[in-house]
């Protein structure tokens, strides 16, 4: 072959003949219209080729033809037949200033084949490497050659973080790659596997799993001794103080967000405590408790007391002067038109915020409740720190008065102790009643109790309110009460962490605060509180204190399907509507069932179609999807669901519902 020069238009007598190489001027190369490949390359593809090119210049001469003009005479142009691609990344290379638009590219000339064949030859008849090659060529470059990310992106046109990933699945246990080659392994299989360079672990994970190897599987068991850096203590502590710490992250290369896991969780726990108990130091010697203490994890706070803040007493020229600002604040807001308030009006509203928040709170905790009672602080299912305040230990209750029984009672009040002590004060003759004989007048009187309170209503009501009360303002107090009426409150937070941030726990939470700032300090005292409330109040504490008592969890553990229907039937007398309080998402509902699940969802609220669209997405982008198409559809799954009071009743002698049947929800 001989090479020609083409600085000048070539004639029917100069032009190459077929085979023959020739140098042509980068601007001197068009597209073939006769190319096969009528879609583009991509970005990324002509950035591949610019890359390759810089760093090795062309390898392959690409294939032309002469260019001729309607009559048949050469243009002195030459179409590129073979080799499109790298013709677009030399015009890349032009256009940002790395080499002249005339640029001199080696060129074979083709004149005896058709042109659209042998390009359509070219793109059909050869086979990419497999991605295993590849993975394994980019390693051996890294190891051999010492070329990093960087470095190995810049001269085949990728991404550093593409290199890192190939990097990391040519490292892969051979094993793996063994299975991956004969298509035993999916590459996203793979991908999971290399999540952690272990091929120690990656051996015995491929070898437990055996046949069945689900992706989650696969990524879980790899870092089932690792922290997520989604997980809450991760949030609190933060990944910059774990680091600066000297904690070791494996990076998740195979993912968008680019998370990973902690390794270290020793370190990471050891963090959280301390911060715990950073917090719970500053707030004790900021507020004055007693104590405080940091928990990981929530306690069971139902074996301490409780103290609650109560109304901060004003003096009259104070209460005045706050209820003047706090008219002000409102009438300046009033008189916002559609404009929004003026700079001077927003000026005056700050003004008002500020002397309003140096009065301090309406409620706080009273000194002396304080000085025995404690703080808790606690890490929440969101990664925030959740301050439990007004908690007292057991040691720290005030001791309970002396019993009513009691001879020393009796001898100290007299002639009037007698007589509140009842049955069981000592008679005349100093010695004390049988038992037979105590429990046969007691009764007797028991029996009065009950006629008097049956008739007299109010009497009723607030004996009521009271032992309920007593069971869950005043825990261990509950014994307190002759009424034989057992409260039991069960806490949600082990159940569905973050059932205190929900709009429905915010309000159960704040009506128990506001009675708690009502009632008084010593249970001893709660009877006088108790009957002096208006009917209405009385009726509003009841209410507070069954709500708290209501469980209605299905636990396959806790079988009680009669209490269970209970529930159903009280949630549609009081026309309970869940839509107010939770919606589905990603995380909170679609990520923690199955596919089937997802599609029934989107189904029933924003239709099949919509179901359709999705339907091949994989777990988490369907997850994704299917929240925002239910978004603001009021959707719930059926256990969350009120029954209809429309419903059909049973047939009258139907069969009660088994337990199976009383637990289809749970099964779902």
């Amino acid at each position: 072959m001989t090479a020609q020069s083409t600085q000048t238009a070539p004639t029917e007598a100069t032009a190459p003949q077929h085979g023959a190489e020739v140098i042509v001027p980068l601007n001197q190369l068009k597209a073939s219209p006769k190319n096969a490949r009528k879609t583009p390359h991509s970005p990324a593809t002509i950035e591949a080729f610019a890359a390759s090119i810089k760093a090795k210049g062309v390898l392959q001469p690409p294939v032309v033809e002469v260019e001729r003009d309607g009559e048949g005479v050469p243009t002195g142009n030459y179409l590129v037949t073979i080799g499109e691609g790298r013709r677009q990344g030399l015009r890349l290379l032009a256009k940002r200033k790395a080499i002249k638009r005339t640029h001199p590219v080696r060129c074979i000339v083709d004149a005896e084949n058709d042109a659209h064949e042998i390009s359509l030859d070219e793109n059909m008849t050869r086979e990419a490497m497999h991605p295993a090659d590849q993975f394994e060529a980019f390693q051996r470059l890294a190891e051999e050659r010492g070329y990093g990310a960087e470095e190995i992106g810049a001269r085949f046109g990728v991404s550093a973080h593409v290199v890192r990933q190939r990097l990391r699945l040519g490292a892969a246990a051979p094993e793996l790659m063994a299975a991956y080659r004969a298509g035993a392994l999916a590459l996203d299989q793979l991908m999971a596997f290399c999540v952690s360079e272990d091929q120690n672990r990656q051996r015995q994970v491929f070898e437990q799993l055996g046949e069945y190897r689900p992706v989650h599987a696969i990524r879980r068991a790899m870092t089932e001794a690792k922290v997520a850096v989604g997980d809450r203590r991760v949030r609190f502590v933060g990944v910059e103080a774990y680091e600066a710490a000297g904690g070791g992250i494996l990076r998740d290369l195979f993912t968008e967000d680019g998370g990973g896991w902690l390794e270290d969780v020793v370190l990471l726990d050891r963090l959280v405590g301390e911060k715990l108990t950073g917090l719970a130091d500053e707030a004790r010697g900021r507020e004055g408790w007693k104590w405080a203490e940091a928990a990981l994890e929530y306690p069971d706070l139902s074996a301490f007391g409780r103290v609650y803040p109560v109304a901060v007493e004003r003096s009259e020229a104070d209460a005045a002067e706050i209820a003047a600002l706090s008219e002000e604040y409102d009438g300046i807001v009033s008189e916002a038109g559609d404009d929004g308030l003026s700079p001077e009006a927003d000026a005056r509203l700050e003004e008002i915020d500020k002397a309003l928040q140096a009065f301090g709170p309406d409620f706080a905790y009273a000194p002396e409740a304080r000085a025995r009672a404690g703080v808790m602080v606690m890490l929440g299912h969101d990664g925030l720190a959740r301050f439990e305040r007004g908690l007292v230990r057991a040691e720290d209750v005030p001791a309970d008065p002396p019993s009513p029984w009691s001879e020393e009672e009796a001898a100290d009040d007299g002639a009037d102790g007698g007589a509140q002590a009842g049955a069981d004060a000592p008679h005349e003759g100093g010695a004390a009643l049988s038992d037979r004989l105590l429990i046969d007048l007691t009764a007797h009187r028991t029996m009065g109790l009950r006629d008097a309170v049956q008739a007299d209503v109010n009497a009723a009501l607030a004996t009521v309110v009271h032992a309920l009360v007593l069971q869950v303002f005043y825990p261990g107090y509950g014994v307190w009460t002759p009424l034989q009426l057992r409260l039991t409150t069960t806490g949600l937070e082990r159940l569905a962490p973050g059932w205190t941030t929900c709009p429905a726990g915010r309000r159960v939470r704040d009506r128990c605060e506001a009675w708690g700032a009502r009632l008084p300090e010593r249970p001893q005292d709660l009877w006088g509180v108790v009957a002096a409330l208006a009917p209405s109040d009385q009726l509003d504490l009841m209410a507070c204190c069954a709500g708290v008592g209501l469980y209605a969890v299905r636990d396959p553990h806790d079988r009680r399907p009669g209490a269970l229907a209970q529930a159903e039937t009280l949630a549609t007398a009081v026309g309970l509507d869940m839509t107010g309080t939770w919606s589905a998402t990603a995380a909170s509902y679609f990520t923690r069932v199955a596919k089937p699940k997802v599609l029934e969802a989107v189904t029933e609220a924003a239709g099949a179609q919509e179901a359709g669209r999705i339907a091949g997405f994989k777990k988490a982008d369907m997850a994704e999807a299917a929240e925002r198409l239910v978004e603001g559809k009021g959707w719930l799954p059926a256990p969350l669901r009120t029954v209809s009071d429309a419903a059909e009743p049973e047939e009258p002698g139907a069969e009660a519902p088994s337990d199976d049947d009383a637990y289809s929800f749970a099964a779902e």
